[in-house]
Formats: structure tokens, sequence, C-alpha cells
């Protein structure tokens, strides 16, 4: 029964504390509504979570939260110092193929959007085989070590927590 009801429970509790911080206001209305919505919004898309993502080891996500807040914060630097003094004819844009070994689409798709929000990379393609991800980076005169880096830096974390 509470699983028909709650079939995402971190989702239902998550948008309950969200709707609350977009009202800025906690009274009893506001938490009746975040609580209608984080059980209307879970019933009506379950059927579309056949499999619900497993993370194998939950510690290990606020470690990667962690490494990906530190590198958004060192790329905003960094595109900020290209941005301000490097003339465009010194700013070499590549693409670089990163070959996966994550199998999980939740993986995958953490994964993409780590290195879109990264600032100076975007993620642009995943290949229909889901071998590899297309990703543009704005300056970089080693691709291959971007590419190294994604590797180690998310894709080994990634691994570890949902494979």
């Amino acid at each position: 029964m509470l699983q028909r009801i709650f079939p995402h429970p971190l989702l239902s509790l998550t948008l309950t504390l969200v709707w609350l911080g977009l009202v800025n206001k906690v009274t009893a209305g506001n938490l009746v509504l975040g609580v209608a919505l984080g059980i209307v919004v879970p019933v009506m898309t379950a059927p579309y979570w056949p499999n619900r993502p497993r993370i194998r080891r939950p510690l290990r996500v606020a470690e990667y939260m962690l490494v990906v807040l530190w590198d958004i914060v060192v790329a905003n630097v960094q595109v900020a110092m290209i941005i301000l003094f490097k003339r465009n004819s010194d700013i070499h844009s590549k693409w670089v193929a990163v070959p996966l070994e994550l199998t999980s689409p939740e993986a995958i798709t953490v994964l993409a959007g780590t290195i879109t929000m990264t600032p100076g990379t975007v993620s642009a393609m995943l290949s229909a085989d889901g071998g590899a991800i297309l990703v543009h980076c704005l300056h970089t005169d080693d691709p291959e070590g971007v590419r190294d880096e994604i590797k180690a830096r998310y894709e080994r974390r990634l691994k570890e927590i949902f494979e």
C-alpha cells in the first residue's frame, strides 16, 4: 500500500522541500500543497520509471557532489581567465570523444549533466550504442588529457555509485 502512495519516497520528499523553498514561506497550506505535489507527481510518473536506478554506494554520492562542486568553482575561474585574458586566436576549442565504461542510463545521464554543468565543457552527443560521449571543450591543448580527466574524476566515481 505504501509503495503505491510513495513509489519514489525520496522524490516525494524532495518535491515537498523544493515547493516550500519556492514559496519561501512555511504555512499549513503550503505544506499541504507541497505534500500533495510530492505524492501526485511521483504516482503520475511511476509508469515511466520501470527500473529504478540502484545506488550501490550511497556515501560516494556525497563525495561525487563535492568533487563536482569544486570542479565547477575551479572551471568558472579558468573560463573567466580565458575570456578576459586570451585572444580569440589563442583559444583552442576541441571536440573530444570520451569512451564510456558506464552502462547504466542513469549514470551516463549524470555524467553528461556533470560535463555540461562544468563551465568550459559541454556534452554534445551520445553514440548510438552508448559507448562514447562527445564533449566540446572551450579551450584545451591536450584533448587526451581532458578525456582522461573526465574518466578519472567523474566516470570512475559514477561507476562505483551505480554499477
